[in-house]
């Protein structure tokens, strides 16, 4: 039987009795996927790269060391890895992925029709700059949606599975996050 015809589950299983070639074959299955998701959120291959390596290295390890328990949802597991590498990369860089428009240009950078005075500059990149403060101030639940549905472009699937929630409870933080947003906003004019 060939590789490609068992499932995740099994070429798991295969890897724990000592079958390294099988780590192969998910690799192959998975590779594409895994690393767009880490490229939609860092927006650097190199990085991404890197993440994606650390990934696998992470897996390779868990599986060796027989703290694997997922029971036929590898490709989920595997994400989640990948999807908590990189928040710890951002936490460790202290900066937020970059906001970009549905046609894929960011949105702290659009382009400007109209020759911008030094004082609609400051007031602009003063915006920018308190649109990531109140980002950053979000609890880390409703961040994360934020961050993977408007930064990333994740459907709402993609986050629940990548943050082991329902889909609901996905859509609940979003809504959460955008409320607490507005709510920091209306602060913000205030004062």
């Amino acid at each position: 039987m060939k590789l490609q015809q068992y499932s995740d589950q099994d070429l798991v299983k295969l890897y724990l009795t000592g079958n390294e070639s099988v780590l192969e074959e998910l690799l192959r299955r998975h590779k594409s996927k895994i690393y767009t998701s880490i490229y939609l959120l860092v927006k650097d291959q190199y990085l991404a790269e890197d993440i994606f390596q650390d990934a696998f290295i992470k897996v390779i390890n868990t599986l060796r060391s027989g703290r694997y328990n997922e029971e036929g949802k590898f490709l989920p597991w595997v994400m989640r890895i990948a999807h908590n590498l990189v928040i710890d990369y951002f936490r460790r860089e202290k900066r937020g992925p970059v906001i970009t428009s549905s046609d894929g240009t960011d949105v702290f950078n659009m382009l400007q029709f109209h020759e911008e005075s030094a004082e609609d500059r400051i007031l602009r990149e003063q915006t920018h700059v308190d649109l990531r403060a109140m980002i950053h101030l979000l609890p880390n639940d409703q961040k994360e949606v934020l961050i993977m549905r408007h930064y990333a472009d994740l459907s709402f699937k993609e986050i629940a599975d990548l943050t082991g929630v329902s889909i609901n409870t996905a859509l609940g933080r979003m809504r959460y996050a955008l409320s607490n947003l507005r709510k920091m906003m209306k602060v913000k004019e205030i004062s």
